[in-house]
């Protein structure tokens, strides 16, 4: 590569745009370890003012990109294609596909950055629909999880191209060979819909490392790198899973403030507390990865504060790195061949 790598950033997009944005690049500059640039893409006198008021106006490793639009947080999806053409999210997108960028991050619309994306990028031969990946922690580390929502009606065969994309990410985070499990309401043969007893029958006639059904608790308990599943399911379980944590806090909370000798014990438990948080903290876990496209997108929470945008982008960088399109390109040619010569 010529050129330092290149993130472009959706500047306006998300609940609080540049203000997070913005900190959160200079995050990343601060502590990168390899040639970097940051393209900031938004209104631009905004950008330069919320430079200027982090008195890193100038800064040699960020470059802003104006768009005129933005596509806000409630707007349709063919609202945004139509329309906002101009957008900071369209334009980031732009120059992905232009070459100009190595990766794109945005916290904003998700159905409209997946329309947008799918759009200018194109899928990748072979996938007929791209899906949205995140990691998750376990009680053994972390987890990969998709579709988490942008396909909410999948077929066998799209939840085996799942199992692909989600196979190639896990390898790229270090796995060497990715333990992949099927979501499904019991782990037994005669359970599921037709759906993923379909699924079943096509991943493990595949060359992916697949072990079985998991149960939903399985997600965070078992030995698993990648859960698949529909989006439809798969939004459910996350955002379920994101109330539990929330309801585990504010009870641990309550209970803490209960009296004064419980307020003892939450100081001497304090360290054990703050470890405890810091490992389930889901700004550790931001920027969802938009898999199956001809280009690198990754989603960010659309409230997500500095750290967790900063993380985002380093999602962004390692999967830009390691050329996360080209390798689930090649490992789906190998998957149709190995199919052809049955």
């Amino acid at each position: 590569m010529n050129r330092p790598l290149t993130i472009a950033l959706d500047g306006m997009g998300g609940d609080i745009g540049p203000d997070v944005v913005v900190p959160a690049a200079l995050q990343v500059l601060e502590s990168a370890r390899v040639p970097l640039r940051l393209i900031l893409v938004g209104q631009e006198d905004v950008l330069s003012a919320r430079l200027a008021h982090l008195k890193a106006q100038g800064h040699p490793g960020i470059l802003i990109r104006h768009a005129s639009q933005l596509v806000s947080m409630d707007e349709s999806p063919g609202q945004a294609l139509r329309v906002k053409k101009d957008s900071s999210m369209r334009v980031a997108i732009n120059l992905v596909k232009q070459g100009e960028a190595d990766a794109c991050v945005s916290a904003g619309n998700t159905g409209a950055l997946m329309a947008t994306a799918r759009f200018v990028l194109k899928t990748l031969p072979g996938i007929d629909r791209p899906a949205i990946c995140t990691t998750l922690p376990t009680v053994r580390g972390q987890t990969r999880v998709l579709d988490l929502g942008a396909n909410v009606d999948s077929k066998a065969e799209h939840l085996l191209q799942f199992a692909v994309m989600g196979s190639v990410l896990a390898m790229v985070n270090g796995v060497e060979r990715p333990r992949v499990g099927l979501l499904n309401i019991g782990e037994e043969d005669i359970k599921g819909n037709e759906q993923v007893k379909g699924a079943a029958h096509l991943l493990a006639n595949s060359d992916l490392n697949y072990v079985g059904f998991v149960e939903g608790d399985g997600i965070y308990l078992d030995d698993i790198d990648v859960v698949v599943c529909d989006g439809f399911v798969g939004n459910i379980a996350l955002k379920s899973s994101e109330g539990v944590a929330k309801l585990v806090r504010h009870f641990m909370s309550q209970e803490f403030k209960r009296n004064p000798l419980t307020r003892l014990a939450g100081l001497i438990a304090l360290p054990v507390l703050r470890a405890f948080s810091r490992r389930i903290d889901p700004r550790r876990y931001n920027g969802a990865s938009l898999l199956g496209l001809q280009g690198t997108v990754v989603k960010s929470h659309g409230g997500a504060d500095a750290l967790a945008f900063a993380n985002a982008i380093h999602v962004a960088m390692l999967e830009a790195e390691q050329v996360v399109p080209r390798r689930i390109n090649t490992h789906l040619a190998a998957l149709h061949a190995e199919r052809q010569a049955l």
